[in-house]
Formats: C-alpha cells, structure tokens, sequence
C-alpha cells in the first residue's frame, strides 16, 4: 500500500452506498482484477483494500491496521450491512403496509439479518453513517440505521426507483426519503380539516346512494384519499405559481372530484340525476365554467373549469378534461393542454415555453394503466422536445379490481404501475386508508417536478366499496373480496379514531355537527332541484351558427407579398450548409414562382408564411413533418457540416406568431390526441397533424370518433384541427392507398367537419388561409384533408401564382380542357382527389370529348349540392351521372355520395357507379394487377354505356 502522506486518500470521499459498492469492487478485485474497472483496479494496486473513515472508536486502529483477519472480517460485515440496507430500499415495498384490506403482518425474509450473515451485534459495531448519507442526526450505530430504514420503507408509503438510472436523481430520492423530507408539517388545525374533507366526500357520496337508488354514479368510496391528495397537489402548486392545472380522469370519483376539488354545485349535479334543467343553477359570480353541446353526455363523463380566486384576481385556473367512456384516451389531450398552456407564441421562432405555468394531473384506473396502450403512448410523450410538459403528476386510484376481474386477470405485472418503470418514473405506492400518508406523497410528487421536470407517479391503493357501478352486486363475482370490504370501516371513521387517540378529538360534538352540515346542505340542495318543475326541451338541434355553412372569407394575398415571401423562404445564413442536391431543390421554387408552377409544398409553404404574417401561429406534428414523408417539405434545413437546424419560417420579416414543426414518435393516438388537445386550449393557433399514410389514423380512431368529430356536440368544445391524410391508388398496397375516407364521411352530420380531397395546390393555399382565418369564430371546425402522394409534384396538380392571389377555395371544380358544348353533354362524372388527375390525363387520347362533362368535388362535406346543382342546369339532355373512384365499392365517398346523387339527379337520369367491387382489403398488393385495374375504371368512365 503507498504510504505517502503527499497523497490525498482516494477511500476519504466515499461513504454509505457508495462505500458499499467500492467494497464489491474489492471483492471482486481479489478474485480476477481483470474484472473491476482499470482505474478501480489502478486504485486498488495502489492504495490497497477501502479505508472505513469512521470506525467505531471501540476498534483499536492500530491493531485493526495490523491485523489483516480482523480487517477483512470487518469490511465483510461492512458491505453486508450495506447489501442488507440496499435490500430494504430495493425490497421494502414488498413488506410494506399498503394495502387496506391486508390487516395481518406479512410473512416475509426479505429483510432478515441471517441470509447476510449478521447478527445485531454485528449492526451495532458499524457506524450509522455506513449505512446512508441521510439518517437523522441522532443515529448512532447501524442497528438503528438498519430499524430505521425497515420503518421508512415498510410504512402505509413504499417507494420504487431502483429503476432510476441518474444518479443525482437517485441519490436526491435517497436523500428524502431517508431524512423524512418529503413529510410536510400537518398542524392539528390542518389534521381537522382534513377531518371535515373526508366527510364530505363520504357523506355526499352516501347521500347519492339513498337519494338516487340504482343510479350510476361511479362511487370514489374505497379511494376518498383522492380528494385531499388533489386538493395538497393543486394548492401546493398554485403557491409555487403554476397558472392552470389540467386533470384527466376517467369515471370513478369522477362526481366528488366535480363538486369538492371543481367546485361543480350539488345542485348542478343533482339535476344531471333528475334529467331536470341545470344551465340557470350556473354560480353568477363566474368562478366555474361549463360549456354545453346539444346532445350532451353523462355526468360521469363531463368536465369543468374552475377559477381559484384571492381578493378578486384569479390565482389560478383548474380544468378537468371531458372525457368519453375510452378510459385512458383523455391523457395525452390533457398533456396536449398543458403544454398550450405553457406557450406563448407571440413571437417568430418556436413557441416559448414555461414549465412552470401549467401541471397535468392524471388520474388512471389499476385496470387500465397496464391495460390501455395509451397510457404507454403518452408516456412516451413526456421527454419529448415537441411534447414534454415538464413532468405529470400521474395516480392510479387502485380499487385492485377492474369491472369482476382481479388484478391477477388483470395484468402480467405485481403492481398496476409497473409500466412506469420503463420511463424511469419515481414510484410511490400508498395505503388510501392513511390520510396524512397520501399528503405525504402529494408533497413528494411535487418538489420532485418542480426539482427535476419529470413525470411522477402516485399508486394510491384502496378499494371499491360497491360494484362497478351502483346497479352491479359485486358479491356474485368476488365474494371474498367483499365479504373483507363490508366489514371494513370508512377511511373517514378510522381516521376520526385516529385523532381521537392522538387527543386532537376531545369530543365528537364537532364532527357530528359538521356532517349534520353536509346533510343539510345536500338536503337544500336537493330540495331546490326537485322544485323546478319545467319540462326539459328534448330537441337536441346544433346552433344555428354551427350547423350553417362557413362564410365567405378573403384568402387572397398580394403577388407582391407572394413574392417577397418566397425569396425569403429560400435563405439561410451565409455559414448555413445546406444539403447540395436539396439547395438545388429549394432554390428552383424561385424559378417555379416566375414560371408559374406552384406544387403542393411550394403552396403549402407560401399559406404558413402568410398566415404567420397574419399573426396566427401554427403547430404541424407527425412522423417525419420536417421533411414530409414524400420529402416534399423541408421546412427545417439540417446544416450539413455540423448537423444544426435552421427553419426559415422563424425569420420572416413581418411574422407576429410562432410556428414549431415537430417529428412525432410513432404513435398515433397519442400525438393525434396530443395535438387535438393543445389546439383546445389554444384555439387561435392553426394546429395540423400529419399521417405518415392516411390509413394511419386507424391507430387513432378513438381520438377522432370521441373527440374530433363528436366533442362540440357532447361537450360544446370547438377545435379546428387540421388532419392531413395522404390518400390514393398508386399500387403501393392496403395499408399505403387509402385514409378510410369512408369513416370520416360516415361520422359526418351537423356540420361538424370539413372533409376535402383537392386536385389543384391552390386549393390547397386557400383552404389553409380559410382554416386559419376562422380559427376565432364560432363556425370553426375541424379540417380533414385527403392530402396527396404522387399527385405533390404533379404537373396538373401546379397553379399559377395569381390562382393564389385571386380567387378562393371551391367546393367544385370543373375540368378544364374540355370541348364545351352543354347542349351535347349525355354523362356528368363526378370523382374526388387522385382518380380525377387519372381521368384528366387520359383526355389526351380521347377524341370525342362533347359527350361528357368532368366535375371534380373538391369538398366532400359538406357536400357542394347547390354548387353541383347549378352546373347540372347546363346540361338539358342529361341521361347519367356517373360517380367514379379508385377506392372499392363498399369504401371511398360512394356510399356517402349516392343518395345525395340521388336527390340531385332529375326525373329520368341516372345514377351510376364506376370504380373497383366491394372488397374486404383496401387495395391491391400486386402493382400490376393494381394498374390494370386502375386502367379499367378510366376506361369504363369514359365507355358509353
């Protein structure tokens, strides 16, 4: 060993655990040194085995130095006692108490002394310190350390981040939970209060049980927990300054969390029950917001916002997501509203965020957080520079039974929340039956996201004291379960016990006055409701100003504009390197431009310059958007020298809003959901999601079904989300020709979606402008465009620049090029999208073009019927129309178009169908029998009959 006093001792700065794992080392370094790390192994040549620091004075120095056997004995008892330590924190959840059906011990070896080889003699001899870094100040040896660390991580709080990978982050863990840090001061006021919390959770939920018998409510009875630990999270948060604070939750709870964590009226609620009108019981004084669709959803599904007030400036605002009966499908649109929320985007350039205006809550099921894919997607989500918030606060209100099924049915897993570990997300799991242990753990999951800006999870395990709902008798699928739960007190009752023992209760008198309280106050309530008696106004039609058609907007801009925005699009900094072959690509737009060939990138591009010029900011997400799927965009430009990135739609002159552009992960419900979300919360921001293929979607069909298409008629939530769905026949096969167009059309009605299929790029550019510009108003919707793939660069598909200063987006376009004699004209096709650039290049061969006419529809849906009724006056000896796709019978627009067709058609024309047969696959796998087959519906299209 070097003895040099001129060197520092390298073994002075280890301590605890890290001592601990020098000391393997050593082991290991002893056998084979090969198998140590080479600068371990430098150290271990040089200065020999680990120094302990701070031996127990009873151990003479000298002799223990001198003595090789006493040396090594000792240190093995070291890196036991510190094996044994690190087996409490890693095991200890195993032991712990946190399930409130579980009233006897656990019978477990994980935390015995003998496998380790220790006695409590042997524990005593070892300083604390040995142990952990953090004990409190008064332990002295390691055998309190070690009964210390059995108490902290086998309470009514267990702990899980083993599976924390970095280490300033563990070792803060370490540190909190082992000093006692994330305990926060409960005041015996604050235990009274708590007190006078849970009651009101229990009693109202009591209330609805005997006042609306069989009615489904979704009890949180089992969980009541939930409330306080919302109540700490927010009121801990909105302290620390956060703004606005979203919560998802599916139906469990869903009520108590409305009307004690939202504020929601009971009279609000009981009217939901009685299908009594609700809308005039709306607090005047504002401090709740709740928006009204005309079909409406349960009450278990709706949500609500809330303004915490003080000295009349609103603090904060709390909103809990409307959420259909999908669960989990609610997560990623409350993180897609948490981030609007966080953003300003005043300015050019990426929107500027701050984490810490807004917090995400998510309440899962212990069903459906391993169960729903979702949950993972979104997940996912949360380090994403495109999508991260800066950490969730996620809780599993755990019932441990998901509808009959037990969580051994339930999941491959031993916790609910064994999925998060993937994520590296802390874990606590908490008995729902220990009020001030939940407060414990609110408290931990906020410093550790205001610490580290990452996701935290909460497993508050309870019970469900009823079935699934309250019409299901439990007993009949899980009777041993409930026989434990009907003798199981309330957590209100035993908490009540509890601070009668600790002499915080000297008389009951005070409690039972404050539930006297409640059930007068829910007694008034319901009285007041059950006095209305108007009869409810079933005619559930949209406003007028939803359902009527978007009005005429001027989407033109100047040449003038156009043409210093596309010189502009094409720079970069002089030390900017662009890729060679890409450079050449971008700088033809210039000659594009003069020559009067505008593709569909080049429009798209000049629409997003000019609508950020109008002070409107845009959000594009999806798989490869940077560079579009078809490398069509390049919007962001990758300097080939040293990889940075430059958009030049960050540095427009006269931009007033930010445009961020991000490559989404491969998820689609997420990020669909995601986007829909954020476009909610930030209604003037033109927000477009990008489909890799269109049929993609399928992967989101959820989000679109029970939000895009339906939340303005549930829940009064307008969006105008743009969703671009590349779609059309090249023989790519199934899954790379159609976005199920037919499924957009089939939801359909109300006006509640503009679906589009365009054949010109300036089209394209007024859509865009039209979207943009009506993002404000109340006839705002959501966009759907069949957008193209071969057809981007298409001749036929390019237009004049003045087709984009002039001009606006037309539902109908007619083909152009056609000998026009209406007199002569026997058939009128009528086709959408790809097939109507099929047909037009086909024209070229055709000699006799005066029998037919060519309509192509542009806009889908709402379908242009006044528009195609007009053109059809031209035509006075009209014997067919005939609607020709590429797309099978039973798919594509036909079976939306045919009755309308239909209706159109007069007294002896008829209605005809040109395309492929009624298939069970979207499209052909064969690219030759796919060109054949595309070969015959032109044909036929053009066949006399």
């Amino acid at each position: 060993m070097n003895t040099n006093e001129s060197f520092r001792n390298p073994w002075e700065k280890f301590h605890g655990p890290n001592l601990g794992y020098v000391m393997e080392m050593y082991e290991r370094y002893l056998q084979d040194p090969s198998l140590v790390d080479p600068e371990l192994k430098d150290l271990f040549d040089r200065w020999g085995p680990p120094e302990i620091q701070d031996v127990n004075d009873a151990v003479d120095q000298k002799y223990f130095a001198q003595h090789t056997n006493v040396r090594a004995n000792l240190l093995e008892k070291y890196v036991q006692a510190i094996k044994l330590a690190d087996d409490i924190r890693t095991f200890g959840h195993l032991d712990a108490q946190i399930n409130p059906l579980e009233t006897t011990e656990k019978d477990s070896n994980h935390l015995d002394l003998q496998p380790f080889g220790l006695t409590e003699e042997d524990l005593k001899s070892i300083p604390a310190s040995i142990i952990s870094a953090y004990l409190p100040s008064y332990m002295q040896n390691g055998l309190e350390a070690i009964q210390y660390l059995k108490t902290v991580y086998t309470s009514k709080l267990a702990f899980e981040f083993g599976h924390v990978q970095n280490i300033e982050e563990k070792n803060w863990l370490l540190q909190m939970v082992e000093s006692g840090s994330y305990i926060p001061s409960i005041s015996n006021a604050k235990k009274m209060e708590l007190l006078k919390r849970l009651t009101e959770v229990e009693v109202f939920e009591q209330f609805l049980h005997r006042t609306f018998v069989g009615q489904k409510r979704f009890s949180i009875e089992g969980v009541d927990t939930l409330v306080p630990l919302l109540d700490e999270i927010i009121s801990e948060s909105v302290q620390a300054g956060t703004k606005t604070i979203n919560i998802g939750m599916a139906h469990r709870g869903r009520l108590n969390v409305l009307a004690h964590v939202l504020g929601k009226p009971y009279e609000m609620i009981f009217a939901e029950f009685q299908h009594a009108p609700n809308k005039d019981l709306i607090p005047s004084e504002g401090s709740i917001g709740i928006t009204y669709g005309w079909t409406g959803d349960v009450k278990y599904h709706l949500g609500l916002d809330r303004k915490i007030k003080k000295e009349n400036t609103v603090r904060a605002v709390i909103t809990l997501a409307n959420n259909p009966s999908h669960l989990e499908f609610v997560n990623p649109v409350v993180v897609g509203y948490t981030r609007a929320a966080q953003e300003t985007r005043s300015a050019p350039g990426f929107p500027k965020q701050d984490e810490n205006q807004s917090l995400a809550i998510l309440i899962h099921g212990d069903a459906a957080f391993p169960g729903q894919g979702v949950v993972a997607e979104t997940l996912n989500l949360s380090r994403l520079k495109g999508y991260q918030t800066g950490g969730t606060i996620h809780i599993i209100a755990n019932n441990m039974i998901g509808f009959t099924t037990e969580s051994e049915d339930s999941r491959s897993t031993k916790y609910a929340s064994d999925l998060a570990k993937g994520f590296e997300i802390p874990i606590v799991h908490v008995n729902a039956d220990d009020p001030e242990a939940v407060l414990a753990a609110a408290h931990f999951a906020v410093i550790y996201r205001q610490t580290f800006k990452k996701d935290f999870l909460i497993d508050l395990i309870g019970y469900r004291r009823h079935g699934h709902n309250e019409m299901d008798e439990p007993a009949a699928t899980n009777p041993v379960m409930y026989q434990i739960i009907r003798k199981h007190p309330t957590v209100r009752n035993l908490y009540k016990n509890r601070l009668k023992q600790q002499g915080i209760i000297r008389s009951t008198e005070e409690v039972d006055r404050f539930t006297e309280e409640i059930e007068k106050r829910l007694q008034a309530a319901y009285e007041k409701v059950a006095s209305v008696k108007e009869e409810l106004d079933y005619e559930m039609n949209p406003p007028e100003v939803a359902e009527k058609g978007i009005s005429n907007i001027d989407t033109t801009v100047p040449v003038h504009v156009l043409e210093r925005v596309n010189h502009e699009l094409v720079q970069w900094p002089e030390n900017f390197h662009v890729f060679n072959k890409l450079e050449r690509i971008l700088q033809r737009r210039i000659t594009a431009f003069q020559e009067n060939k505008i593709d569909w990138a080049h429009a798209e591009a000049l629409a997003f310059a000019t609508i950020l010029q109008d002070g409107i900011p845009i959000r594009l997400t999806g798989q490869d958007s940077e560079r579009g799927t078809f490398a069509q965009r390049h919007l962001v430009l990758h300097d080939e020298k040293t990889g940075k990135v430059f958009s030049p739609l960050h540095h427009l002159s006269g931009s007033r809003a930010s445009f961020a552009i991000h490559n989404s992960p491969l998820s689609e419900t997420s990020v669909l959901g995601f986007e829909y979300g954020y476009n909610v919360f930030a209604p003037e921001t033109l927000v477009l999601w990008e489909a890799q293929f269109g049929d993609f979607a399928n992967s989101a069909q959820v989000i679109i079904d029970q939000f895009i298409s339906s939340g303005r008629a549930k829940w009064g939530q307008k969006s105008g989300l743009m969703m671009l769905l590349p779609h059309g026949y090249e023989g790519q096969g199934p899954e790379h020709s159609s976005a199920r167009l037919e499924r957009f059309l089939t939801l359909a009605a109300e006006n509640n979606w503009t679906v589009a299929n365009m054949t010109k790029s300036s089209q394209y550019f007024h859509i865009l402008r039209r979207q943009a510009l009506i993002l404000q108003k109340e006839e705002v919707r959501p966009l759907i465009i069949m957008s193209p793939k071969s057809l981007l660069r298409h001749p036929l598909v390019m237009s004049k620049v003045a087709d984009l200063s002039e001009g606006s987006f037309q539902p109908v376009l007619p083909q152009p090029g056609l000998g026009y004699a209406p007199e002569k004209v026997e058939r009128l096709i009528l086709c959408s999208g790809k097939i109507a650039i099929d047909l037009a290049e086909k024209l070229e061969e055709i000699q006799d073009k005066n029998w037919f006419h060519i309509l192509r529809v542009e806009e889908l849906y709402p379908f242009p019927m006044e528009e195609i009724a007009r053109y059809m006056k031209q035509f006075p000896n009209l014997k067919e129309m005939v609607w020709v796709q590429e797309e099978p019978k039973n798919m594509g627009a036909w079976n939306f178009v045919e009755p309308r067709l239909l209706t159109l058609a007069p007294a002896g024309v008829q209605v005809a169908y040109v395309g492929r047969r009624r298939r069970s696959s979207t499209a052909e796998g064969d690219p030759i029998v796919h060109k054949k087959e595309q070969a015959r519906i032109i044909n036929q299209a053009f066949t006399r009959s």
